[in-house]
């Protein structure tokens, strides 16, 4: 018996497919989304917001990461105006970045 495919991508997809009539303006932005995911670390060491966290993780992807290691080792590259710009996201000196809406 063959293993099941444990990638969520057919069935988003299959989600994507029952809505065709939906107007670009009534689709929510990625970080809209993310947003929305609540996040299950203690407060006590949360150093970065999740969906700054996820963001960062999505775009590595996005960009060919393939692994935990390369997401991180995407994320240590970018350059600070990928960060700032493209992801609104205000650099902290050492301490990474935190991610503003917008």
């Amino acid at each position: 018996m063959p293993a099941e495919a444990s990638s969520l991508i057919p069935p988003a997809l299959d989600q994507l497919r029952e809505h065709p009539e939906a107007a670009p303006e009534e689709v929510p932005g990625l970080l809209d989304r993310l947003t929305q995911v609540p996040d299950p670390r203690d407060p006590r060491g949360v150093r970065h917001a999740l969906v700054g966290v996820l963001a960062l993780a999505a775009c590595a992807v996005l960009a060919g990461a393939t692994s935990l290691l390369a997401v991180g080792e995407w994320i240590a590259d970018a350059p600070p105006h990928v960060l700032e710009k493209g992801l609104s996201c205000r650099i902290r000196g050492s301490s990474g970045c935190e991610l503003t809406a917008g």
